[in-house]
């Protein structure tokens, strides 16, 4: 599948078979996700992979949102840090866009996943508080670390048509 196609093609799938995810596959749906673009090269991102089913099983208590966890055989974590990798020469400026690298990441995962016939769904948890410090708890996530998202990960229990989006009232050439 190519890259146009993973796009174009690709759904959140809420519904997953009991088959684990094998350790390659989270290595490269894990690669895909760190070569995402990063603002000044900062690579603020960092990820908890979940295989444990009692914690898979906790977080809908707390991110309401999440029922297909307590189905899918893995989930991802991805957690972002202001403040890394600050270097002299760049300013702390770049710290401010962490929020879009791990974006970008997750995206990459979620289409990574695509590709390799993985279902997934991207599930907020930054800026809820509450979704935050219930994966801060139950993960033992650092303070300074902030986790953005959860995918919920599994061999697909669905399938699904594409969804096509394509508006062309939201183009706009040279201004608005």
């Amino acid at each position: 599948m190519d890259a146009r196609e993973a796009i174009l093609t690709r759904r959140s799938i809420r519904s997953f078979t009991d088959e684990p995810i094998d350790n390659e596959t989270i290595t490269k749906l894990l690669e895909a996700a760190m070569s995402a673009p990063s603002a000044c090269n900062q690579q603020p991102w960092s990820f908890v992979v979940v295989r444990d089913r009692t914690k898979l099983d906790a977080i809908p208590k707390f991110q309401l949102f999440s029922r297909m966890l307590k189905q899918a055989p893995c989930a991802i974590v991805v957690c972002g840090k202001p403040k890394s990798r600050l270097i002299s020469h760049v300013t702390d400026k770049c710290s401010r866009y962490w929020e879009q690298d791990c974006a970008a990441a997750t995206q990459n995962i979620l289409l990574a996943a695509h590709a390799l016939g993985i279902g997934a769904v991207w599930l907020g948890a930054h800026p809820s508080e509450k979704v935050v410090e219930g994966l801060r708890s139950l993960l033992n996530v650092p303070e300074d670390v902030i986790p953005l998202a959860i995918i919920a990960l599994g061999h697909p229990g669905e399938q699904k048509p594409p969804a096509n989006r394509f508006d062309q009232s939201r183009i706009h050439y040279d201004q608005w």
